[in-house]
Formats: structure tokens, sequence, C-alpha cells
């Protein structure tokens, strides 16, 4: 007997109109639909009037399910994978289930869709050549803060999931650990009160901090400045005397002409500069 196949199926943000022809298709031909909230999933399908069969598949389950799934398609069942909105597998335990068929030897294909990091960051006008998607910050602390010291010096766009209850927190967090950055903060996506709010963190803080929140976040940070970066490392070897400095390099057991070229780099000067500094 053939194995089944696993469909990872990406469903509206929020407008129904942009499910795909594709997906339509494929969830009425599959023998089952896994869905991660079958209750939130059964508007989707009742309004597209698909007729599949559903089963639960969530991060509560996703061990002890996805082994469930995995047999059935080893036993030739086709199943489609659907989230509550947007692509499987993107900060959802779909990743897992997938992880799990690859190992289990079962094929799986991917039916491209909405996704709302996607959206948020060509809605940003900020760069969208390279970018760093963290989705939802961990909640646990030492590691949240961990991950924020990372971002410190991110050069690439940030893109974040944030929770209305929790933003003006993760605002707060943002800004002391991060300084102020641009920042479009993206609620609504593809809905009828969609908001793209090109501002700043502390711009932001200053509106939701006397405003509601409402609906899903997505916050879409620019990256730190190489510039910048530079400028601060240079300054912190400027403090330094050019003989501390030259003694840094000479310490380790580098020449002294190796070491003029790597102090007239630290500093962004010449060689020559430096060595006339030093004659002097």
């Amino acid at each position: 007997m053939a194995a089944g196949k696993l469909y990872l199926c990406a469903t509206p943000i929020g407008n129904l109109e942009d499910i795909t022809f594709r997906v339509l298709r494929t969830l009425k031909e599959v023998d089952l639909i896994a869905a991660e909230d079958t209750r939130n999933s059964i508007k989707i399908l009742n309004h597209f009037d698909i007729k599949t069969p559903m089963t639960s598949y969530h991060e509560h389950n996703a061990i002890e399910k996805g082994q469930v799934l995995v047999k059935k398609m080893l036993e030739g069942t086709s199943i489609a994978l659907i989230t509550d909105a947007g692509t499987p597998a993107i900060s959802d335990p779909g990743e897992l289930l997938v992880k799990m068929c690859y190992e289990a030897g079962i094929e799986v294909t991917s039916l491209p869709g909405a996704c709302a990091c996607v959206t948020a960051l060509t809605l940003s006008g900020l760069s969208t050549r390279r970018f760093a998607f963290e989705a939802f910050l961990p909640v646990d602390k030492k590691e949240r803060q961990a991950v924020l010291d990372e971002l410190k010096n991110e050069t690439r766009t940030i893109i974040l999931y944030e929770a209305p209850h929790r933003l003006i927190k993760t605002l707060r967090e943002l800004l002391e650990v991060l300084g102020d950055r641009r920042i479009t903060l993206c609620r609504e996506l593809t809905k009828k009160h969609e908001t793209a709010f090109v501002t700043t963190i502390q711009g932001a803080l200053d509106l939701y901090e006397t405003e509601e929140v409402k609906g899903e976040c997505v916050l879409v940070m620019e990256g730190r400045s190489r510039a910048e970066m530079q400028e601060e490392e240079r300054q912190s070897w400027m403090a330094m005397s050019l003989e501390e400095h030259m003694e840094y390099y000479e310490n380790q057991g580098i020449s002294r002409k190796e070491a003029m070229k790597l102090v007239a780099k630290d500093r962004g000067v010449s060689k020559r500069d430096i060595y006339n500094e030093l004659l002097k």
C-alpha cells in the first residue's frame, strides 16, 4: 500500500478571499484535515462547503497526535494540516509533524498562501532584503532577556508577533534593550480595520499607553546600523591611549609592524598616522 502524504495548507489570516484555489481543492480531496482548533477551522470549512473529516492537532498534543497521524499516513491516508490562520509550521507545532513525516519516509508538500510575517514586512516600509523572524518572544524571563540581548546588535529587519494584552510590556522592553528604533506596528492584517502604524518604539508606546490595543500585532523593526556599531567600537578603542592600544596587541605576541596595522584599522586611520604618532 502506498503511503499517504502531508499537505501544509495556508489559510487566511483575516480575509477569507485570500485562500487559494489549490488549497480549497486539496482540503476537499484529502482524507483528513488536522486543524489547530477545530472550532475555529469549522467556520472556514463551512464557508467553503468543505465536508472533509477533521481532527485536532495542536501544541498540547503534538507528539502523541503526531504519532497517530504519521501511522495513518503510512497506512495510505492523505492529510491536510491547517493552522488557525496563516501558513502551518511557521511559529506553529506543524514543524514537528513535518519532521516526523520525513523521519518516517512520508512525502510532504507545502501549499503557499497567507503569512502574517511576510504580509507585515511588505507593508512596513523598512528594508525587506534581509530580515530576522523571531515570532513571539519567550515567556521565560531569562530566555526572553537572552533573545532581547541577541537582537540588540541584529542588523537585519526584525519581525515579532505579540498579543494585544502584552504589547505595552513588550514595547517597553524593546525600548530599554534596543533603544528607540523605527518600527511599523501592524494590526488586523487583511481585515476591514487593518492598520500599519509607521512610527518609532517610543511613538508606539505613547499611542498605545492611552489607547486600547485590539487585534493580534506584528512588529517590524529596523535593524541596527552597521555604521553606528563601527563608530561605537572605534570610540571604545579611542578611550585607550595609543601606547596602551599597541601593548594590547603586542602582548599577544603580534609584531610591532602588524600591531600598527591593527591599531590603525581599529581607530579608522592610516598606518602612517599611527607611525607618526608613535614617533612623537
